[in-house]
């Protein structure tokens, strides 16, 4: 592996391995959601699809990710039963980490479609619309980016890598401020890390359950 992209897999790990430890401790429902590391198999498909049908492959720090976590399964709250609002596996402002198998599907043009994302080297790997996906954020070789249906046109960046973006989310529960991502904030429900705007909130029975960090 090349000196830079061991530096950026180190930088990762590390961002990693803080916001986990801090959802261990606090939010101990969400962390209970995080699937095993993807496998090799899953990795290596995701990759020769993307190469087979764009030309390019996975951003090395995407696969870096996966081999840490292949995404997230929601747990079963008992409070959240009839609201149905909580997701625990939302603990980043951008929703869910997307898996190997469930992050191209965006991507990839569809039979008789043109690419609407125009020939962007880029992979979607977050979202806050997990039927769809229809939304989230996007990562390529200039960082992390958003997108959104139907015009998934990639635009500037919003963080240089996705270490940096988990960098940011660890300084915000820990430091503040805690608008730092955005007017999403950080808050606690139910052993959940979930981040709602306080002045337009979209938490509906949840929320007289859910206290903001800071």
């Amino acid at each position: 592996m090349p000196v830079q992209a061991q530096r950026e897999t180190e930088r990762l790990t590390t961002a990693w391995t803080a916001l986990t430890g801090w959802l261990a401790e606090h939010a101990p429902v969400s962390h209970a959601s995080l699937l095993p590391p993807a496998t090799e198999a899953e990795i290596t498909a995701a990759d020769s699809e993307l190469t087979r049908c764009l030309g390019y492959g996975l951003p090395v720090e995407l696969a870096a990710l996966w081999r840490l976590c292949g995404g997230v399964e929601h747990q079963y709250i008992e409070e959240n039963e009839e609201e149905g609002e909580i997701g625990s596996g939302a603990f980043l402002p951008g929703g869910v980490i997307l898996s190997p198998a469930r992050a191209l599907w965006p991507r990839l043009p569809r039979t008789g479609e043109s690419d609407y994302w125009g020939g962007a080297q880029v992979v979607p790997w977050l979202t806050g619309d997990e039927a769809g996906p229809e939304s989230g954020h996007w990562v390529g070789t200039g960082g992390v980016g958003s997108w959104s249906l139907p015009d998934r046109l990639p635009g500037k960046p919003s963080y240089p890598s996705i270490a940096a973006y988990l960098e940011t989310v660890h300084r915000t529960v820990t430091e503040g401020p805690a608008d730092l991502t955005g007017p999403d904030v950080p808050g606690l429900v139910w052993g959940c890390l979930i981040w709602d705007d306080p002045g337009n909130p979209l938490l509906d029975d949840a929320l007289e359950h859910w206290a903001p960090i800071h």
